[in-house]
């Protein structure tokens, strides 16, 4: 059975990815921090047919992060697809308050941590000549929000390895692809009036067809 990995799954648009990936045949493995919210989101897997296994890990700690795959291609096998979206929180930020405090911690997760988590399953992928990386990003790692400018320069930086990596593994087997999601992601029921959105189980229909299709190195999901 094909595996995909989820780092920083979550019960929104991690567990519909999963769930899509699942109705395709693919087991799951979720890492987050929480093992309590891992167990609940492998249970409700459970209940649609979807073998999943969580495993804890924080994505700003690289050692633990690899740790936690390395256990996730112990039990599956192998890592055929990555799908990388941790929340390292929002602050609002204006460009001239960024301080080496205030974005270290959005680098050590959504750079850093990209950087392990590739690093430990691209082996495996370049062996079998075959494999999908995907990256999720805000909006602001395209055109960058004045209030959120520590999280858009660690996102950016995540986009362009991404882009970088899709440009020279595709000989290789390899299909890599960001996708800058620059909506709320939620219901009509969750949404602020005027604020766009679009559901989770929505989104996720644009994972697969990422996957399947393998040609975009970067789909924006925008109102």
């Amino acid at each position: 059975m094909p595996t995909i990995a989820i780092v920083g799954a979550g019960p929104g648009l991690g567990l519909s990815i999963a769930k899509v990936f699942g109705s395709h045949g693919f087991d799951v493995a979720l890492i987050s921090r929480s093992k309590d919210k891992l167990d609940t989101l492998v249970a409700e897997l459970a209940g649609s047919g979807v073998t999943a296994q969580g495993f804890p890990a924080d994505v700003a700690d690289p050692d633990g992060l690899t740790g936690a795959l390395q256990a996730a291609v112990a039990r599956f096998g192998r890592i055929d697809v990555l799908e990388f979206s941790p929340h390292a929180g929002l602050t609002m930020t204006a460009p001239q308050d960024v301080t080496l405090d205030n974005l270290r911690p959005q680098i050590d997760s959504l750079l850093y941590g990209a950087v392990a988590a590739v690093r430990t399953v691209l082996p495996g992928m370049l062996a079998a000549g075959s494999g999908t990386l995907l990256f999720t990003t805000g909006g602001g790692a395209i055109a960058p929000y004045p209030m959120l400018a520590d999280a858009n320069i660690a996102q950016a930086g995540q986009r362009n390895w991404a882009l970088n990596l899709h440009n020279t593994l595709a000989e290789q087997g390899i299909y890599v692809a960001n996708v800058a999601i620059n909506l709320m992601i939620g219901t009509r029921a969750q949404a602020p009036e005027g604020v766009p959105f679009r559901a989770p189980d929505e989104i996720a229909l644009d994972y697969w067809d990422l996957h399947t299709e393998r040609t975009r190195p970067e789909h924006l999901i925008g109102a």
